[in-house]
């Protein structure tokens, strides 16, 4: 039977441990590996309970990855997606994560064009800081009641964009190119991140780009719901957003024996899932 698996990561920058699903029946397949982020308090376990990410892993074949962030790093166990050195291609734990999606991916045998990023809140954020500094490494980013990168540069400034959505040129100039294919989960009744901050992630995503979005509404499980798609030029979505009404600062569609995990709503791993089969990591220049 497949299990969940304990392992540790050490690099240039740092070690973090890490949980890891693999899922039988696929041996000698290059499968494609979605990296899980915590949001603050949580852990991994806590975190594949609420998301269910290891059985859809089960079902579409796809390693799943859970880094831990310990509380000797940051007292609520948040990655800390404000600081500015942990902001940045090459330093702290952005290099700690790609690091690890390396080396668990090659060792693995997954597919390197298929690696994938998602987290929740402090996870979202640190989510999309990796997917704009590793485009390299990441095919495709998920953020789920996260902030766009440069958000903050200290905890003062990560509360008052949390609370009040108002972006301020705070955070460091960013290293990474053109933003990855990505999807943004929000909750309109989230109280602890802004919504606005999902927008925030999509516009630096999108800024720049004529890309015209195919803007629809439909409710799922009680919530009624936005989603807004912005098409690529190969004809595969670019970016999504699902605006989630009434849903508070929680996982979509999620299993409440995790913590931050709402049963009601669009299913927000299977829209990743689906999403992510999508993508595919592009050519750089």
């Amino acid at each position: 039977m497949p299990h969940f698996e304990s392992g540790t990561f050490t690099g240039p920058a740092g070690t973090r441990a890490y949980k890891l699903f693999v899922p039988e029946g696929f041996a000698g397949k290059p499968l494609p590996l979605v990296m899980m982020l915590h949001g603050c308090t949580q852990d991994p376990d806590d975190f594949a309970r609420g998301t269910r990410m290891n059985d859809l892993a089960r079902q579409h074949g796809f390693i799943a990855l859970y880094p831990a962030q310990p509380p000797r790093s940051n007292a609520h166990k948040c990655w800390n997606w404000f600081s500015p050195g942990d902001q940045r291609r090459g330093d702290g734990e952005p290099a700690v994560l790609a690091g690890m999606a390396r080396e668990v991916a090659a060792a693995r045998g997954a597919d390197p064009d298929r690696v994938f990023v998602a987290g929740l809140s402090a996870g979202g954020a640190m989510a999309a800081i990796l997917g704009r500094e590793y485009p390299d490494v990441f095919a495709a980013s998920a953020v789920h009641s996260g902030l766009p990168q440069g958000a903050a540069r200290d905890v003062a400034s990560a509360f008052a964009v949390m609370h009040t959505g108002r972006l301020r040129p705070t955070g460091p100039t960013r290293s990474g190119g053109p933003g990855i294919p990505t999807i943004v989960f929000h909750g309109d009744a989230d109280k602890t991140v802004h919504p606005a901050n999902g927008q925030h992630v999509v516009d630096d995503v999108v800024a720049g780009s004529p890309i015209d979005p195919v803007i629809s509404r439909g409710e799922n499980q009680g919530r009624p719901f936005v989603h807004t798609v912005f098409p690529g030029r190969d004809g595969r979505p670019f970016v999504e957003h699902w605006e989630v009404h009434g849903a508070g600062h929680a996982w979509s569609g999620g299993d409440p024996a995790g913590s931050y995990a709402d049963p009601k709503g669009p299913d927000a791993s299977r829209e990743i899932v689906r999403f992510f089969a999508l993508q595919r990591r592009r050519a750089l220049a």
